[in-house]
């Protein structure tokens, strides 16, 4: 097991193992790390936890690393310790304030503590190839409609998927409808996002995804990143 990162300063100087050094780097057309957004809690309906505990199971048996916010509770929780379970490998980014909060899980592989929330969402786009988002709360929410705007202004092609398990993301897909049709979101604007019922097809439609979009596309330049 790698040791564990308790940096708080410059999180980026992180020595990683051999894998996520290089997860975006020389590769096309290939989902090795999918970045997971969920709830720090577990919600009302016992198909969310189950959903991302399934869903950690596939990606330990198709060798997909999961990089993820860090936690050790609720969906978060679920999701990594699947993954470990299963024999996978997990990258949690967590800013220092939350790593008592969430209860940071100090079994994953590789753990990076950031000073500021700027900074870990930074290093999960960085570290991830796709991105999911599970049932959360206006966190999930935000971090998802960021990767969204970052697609929509051309900053990055990478997957972005909703895994909208009993409907979930439903209302917020017929928001999106909405501003559609009232032209907030312009046809002349790319707004591609994916969206699965079924855990098992979550892995499948990102692959399909990333084998349409160009390794320069996926790339974002650091300068870049550091201004959004």
């Amino acid at each position: 097991m790698a040791p564990i990162s308790d940096k708080r300063v410059a999180p980026i100087s992180i020595n990683l193992d051999a894998h996520a050094s290089q997860c975006n780097m020389g590769r096309m057309n290939t989902i090795r790390t999918v970045c997971v957004y969920c709830g720090s809690g577990p919600g009302t309906n016992p198909r969310f936890m189950e959903a991302a505990t399934a869903l950690g199971k596939v990606f330990a048996e198709n060798e997909v690393r999961l990089v993820y916010g860090g936690g050790s509770l609720g969906m978060m929780g679920a999701i990594a310790s699947s993954v470990l379970d299963h024999g996978g490998k997990v990258t949690g980014i967590i800013p220092d304030f939350l790593t008592t909060r969430e209860n940071a899980l100090t079994r994953v592989q590789e753990l990076i503590v950031t000073p500021d929330m700027h900074e870990r969402k930074r290093l999960m786009f960085e570290h991830s190839d796709a991105f999911v988002a599970m049932p959360g709360g206006v966190g999930t929410l935000e971090e998802l409609v960021e990767q969204l705007t970052w697609k929509q202004l051309g900053r990055h092609a990478k997957p972005v998927l909703l895994a909208n398990i009993d409907g979930f993301w439903e209302p917020l897909l017929a928001l999106f409808a909405h501003m559609r049709s009232t032209e907030f979101i312009r046809p002349s604007l790319s707004f591609d996002i994916l969206k699965a019922e079924r855990v098992e097809d979550i892995l499948p439609q990102l692959r399909a995804a990333a084998a349409i979009a160009s390794e320069a596309d996926k790339e974002m330049a650091p300068e870049i990143a550091l201004k959004l």
